[in-house]
């Protein structure tokens, strides 16, 4: 969402004259997106305004903006900082030009109000590659779970239009790009009230609008993962048989307790029905450990639910509390030592499940979306499943393929992150 917003910004200061340049001792205008979903999010823009100090010694006419959520957060106080001029909630970014123009100025700025209405529908994100595209289709949150500043950083949901998303990805489609990535924070709960649209219709539309653009989409709820839905990804070849649904707890009072608005039992009978429309499929969450109160007994539920599902990647934290939340006033009661030996647990045994999935795609072949190089090494590139599994296979130049095209790769062996083969 935030790699989204940035495009966003960079599209409403390209309207307004300015262009992005590739190192910050070149810019006039400091611009950070921020996360405030963990203190450790924050904690890093803390860090990155430190190590930008050097640049604005170096140009004292240097504007440094931050945007998103830790602004809409934090608010007055990141102004109070020296190096910070302008800060910039996630609805606000339409006036980011004229702040900076005040702040080349000398004058200081903040634009933090919510909207209700604002999804910038009408701007045309500055996207700089032509292989993969976030789209934005919601914003906000209504679910309000106890532990989750969202719905106070990002507003309420509200849904953009549906026809002018499926235009975006035939624009996307024609410029040359060949994967799309439908966001929202919630995004089985958009709506098209004007044209009566709910998330599966749109998913079908966008499926047959762009036939040979591989869709994706993320994040889900598991209490708005409708059996329409399901079939819906059943019915089309281009969406991807990849759902990340997060489970956060495998205990039935954490779940109460994080207002998450569903139960272990609903949560598999779900997992059920994807496996048994997409037997393909593959199923990623997100997993919170030590959240207020758990027990040790609640721990293993979670750990047992894991065994069950048998997930293919997750994304996994220590709970960390924000304020404001309502989970603030409940009290982190789980002390540091006890979270960091739950979630390496957690990672042990996630890890575990993994390796043995990746193992049985050995001997299988996978149409491989071409990425470009891998970081280790040069002589092999990399590439992303159907199933939204990394893939490196050596390059091969004689057979003329470039990144954005899909290959037939042949898995050989595998690690717990990896599939690693050879080109048809």
């Amino acid at each position: 969402m935030n790699v989204s917003d940035s495009e966003i910004v960079m599209g409403v200061m390209e309207k307004s004259g300015y262009r992005s340049v590739d190192a910050p001792g070149k810019a006039d205008v400091i611009l950070l997106n921020t996360c405030a979903i963990r203190d450790n999010a924050e904690r890093k823009i803390h860090e990155r305004l430190m190590h930008l100090k050097h640049f604005k010694k170096q140009n004292r006419d240097l504007v440094v903006g931050v945007l998103g959520c830790m602004a809409e957060r934090l608010r007055d106080k990141l102004l109070e900082k020296d190096l910070v001029d302008i800060v910039v909630g996630p609805d606000e970014y339409r006036k980011v030009p004229a702040l900076v123009n005040d702040a080349l100025e000398g004058e200081k700025g903040i634009a933090v109000r919510l909207s209700r209405v604002e999804t910038y529908d009408d701007i045309q994100p500055l996207r700089t590659e032509g292989v993969s595209a976030w789209v934005s289709v919601m914003r906000g949150c209504d679910k309000f779970c106890t532990f989750c500043v969202v719905p106070f950083t990002r507003g309420r949901e509200r849904s953009r239009n549906a026809l002018n998303i499926v235009n975006e990805l035939a624009m996307l489609a024609d410029s040359g790009f060949k994967e799309a990535t439908l966001l929202g924070q919630n995004v089985n709960s958009y709506n098209d009230d004007e044209r009566g649209l709910d998330f599966a219709d749109l998913l079908d539309a966008c499926a047959r609008a762009v036939p040979h653009m591989r869709l994706r989409y993320t994040t889900s709820h598991p209490q708005d993962m409708s059996n329409k839905l399901i079939e819906t990804m059943a019915m089309h070849q281009n969406i991807c048989k990849h759902i990340h649904l997060p489970i956060q707890s495998g205990s039935n009072r954490i779940l109460k307790l994080m207002n998450r608005t569903y139960t272990t039992d609903h949560y598999l009978l779900l997992v059920e029905k994807i496996r048994n429309a997409m037997p393909e499929a593959a199923l990623s969450t997100d997993i919170i450990a030590g959240f207020c109160t758990e027990t040790d007994s609640e721990h293993q539920e979670t750990l047992d639910v894991m065994r069950t599902v048998r997930y293919d990647g997750a994304y996994m934290f220590a709970y960390s509390p924000r304020e404001n939340t309502k989970a603030w006033k409940m009290g982190d009661d789980v002390p540091d030592e006890v979270k960091a030996r739950r979630l390496n647990d957690i990672i042990t045994l996630q890890n575990s499940i993994s390796r043995e999935m990746n193992e049985t795609e050995i001997g299988k072949i996978f149409g491989v979306l071409v990425e470009g190089p891998s970081k280790k090494n040069q002589m092999e590139w990399k590439g992303r499943t159907d199933t939204n599994k990394t893939v490196i296979f050596p390059h091969d130049d004689v057979r003329g393929y470039v990144v954005g095209d899909i290959v037939n790769i042949v898995i050989e062996r595998s690690s717990s992150a990896t599939l690693y083969g050879r080109l048809l």
